[in-house]
């Protein structure tokens, strides 16, 4: 069953506008560079090389603890960050069931699946990295790369993902998209300024949110286009 353009006049997306890959966009901005700009800090993390001790030296100077800045930090929690993306998923699964979208719970169900993901990618590479934590944290490994901000960067992320092709308008997603960006950075900033993560722990874990998202649009698009055709 496809997409009827009545449908599609009030607003319901077409299996072509379900977050599809963005035509034109260089493939090397969203895989590649990620990609290398991720296995370059890995590098020098576990061998810490000068970057490392560049971070480790900016982070002593920028670190100072308040409940504000825990309260930041607190955005990247499952216990926050999961439930928006749950309430996202149902009510993208809803609105598409609704408007006769073809494969209506593929959206929802990738972005599931790849919040679930999230604790078999990090927690691998915290063991094997083992990195030490800030003073503030004491002793004690497993700080890179940062699970809160992965956690963050995936549940925010695949939602203003999900939504976007049902908004009417380009202000409404420019906003949703700011909104998006403003969570993962307040989160970021709350991490690093309590001193819970060194700022590399958290630009590695943007690095592999950016490939797992895009992973995510890639899965949607090509089933979703399978659908529409078959």
């Amino acid at each position: 069953m496809s997409t009827s353009p009545d449908l599609h006049l009030k607003g319901a997306p077409t299996e072509q506008d379900t977050i599809p890959p963005v035509p034109g966009r260089p493939i090397f901005l969203l895989f590649g560079l990620p990609a290398l700009l991720f296995a370059l800090i890995t590098w020098q993390v576990a061998a810490h090389g000068p970057l490392a001790r560049v971070d480790e030296r900016l982070s002593g100077s920028i670190v100072r603890p308040s409940r504000f800045y825990e309260l930041l930090a607190d955005l990247g929690n499952i216990t926050v960050a999961v439930p928006v993306l749950a309430v996202v998923l149902v009510y993208v699964a809803v609105r598409a069931h609704r408007a006769g979208t073809d494969r209506w719970w593929l959206p929802s169900l990738a972005a599931a699946v790849l919040m679930a993901a999230v604790p078999a990618v990090i927690v691998p590479l915290k063991e094997l990295i083992a990195r030490p934590g800030p003073p503030v944290m004491g002793p004690g490994t497993g700080f890179y790369p940062s699970g809160h901000t992965a956690t963050a960067a995936i549940a925010y992320g695949a939602a203003a993902l999900l939504l976007l092709p049902w908004l009417r308008t380009p202000y409404a997603r420019r906003e949703l998209v700011i909104v998006c960006l403003a969570l993962n950075t307040l989160v970021a900033f709350g991490l690093i300024r309590c001193g819970f993560h060194w700022p590399l722990d958290v630009v590695a874990s943007w690095c592999l949110s950016v490939i797992l998202l895009r992973l995510m649009v890639l899965v949607v698009a090509r089933y979703g286009r399978g659908a529409a055709e078959g």
